[in-house]
């Protein structure tokens, strides 16, 4: 199969960590994906990951990251419509800023990490939340037949 015929969507997310805590959004069922969620979104053509991942950070919180560092690759593929979701999935520990009085994206707060799986979020988003504080990098990899996500292969990898 030849490479353009297939859709590709790149996107970022960034978890915010401050000693015990980090930085989620608590997003609005008006925008999608509700419950609580890190910062993140589509990367722009023609930015880099972590110039997306930088830009949205900023974007949806106020904050400008110092230092980023990669923990993996989420990706989600549908074969029968040759379609390819892709996350590339940053920790930032070096921030500096204020956070927006009026975020774009829902209401910013500061969680304790041992707390937040105990808040509304995701699914997809809560199996991928310890692998930010693990050692080393992780590739979560779905394939789905486009219905029912919980029919979706999925295989994690910690590299």
């Amino acid at each position: 199969m030849n490479w353009n015929e297939f859709e590709t969507q790149l996107y970022t997310m960034v978890m915010v960590e401050r000693e015990d805590e980090v930085l989620l959004v608590k997003r609005p069922d008006r925008k999608g994906f509700p419950g609580h969620i890190a910062p993140g979104g589509k990367i722009d053509f023609p930015e880099s990951p972590a110039e997306g991942a930088i830009r949205e950070v900023r974007e949806e919180t106020g904050l400008k990251v110092e230092r980023l560092i990669f923990k993996g690759i989420e990706e989600l593929v549908i074969p029968h419509k040759n379609f390819r979701y892709t996350v590339y999935n940053y920790i930032a520990k070096e921030v500096s800023g204020d956070l927006l009085e009026n975020p774009p994206e829902g209401e910013l707060v500061w969680v304790k990490k041992d707390e937040a799986l105990e808040l509304p979020m995701q699914s997809w988003f809560k199996r991928r939340f310890p692998y930010f504080f693990k050692a080393g990098t992780f590739e979560i990899h779905s394939k789905w037949d486009g219905e029912d996500r919980r029919d979706a292969e999925v295989s994690i990898r910690e590299l």
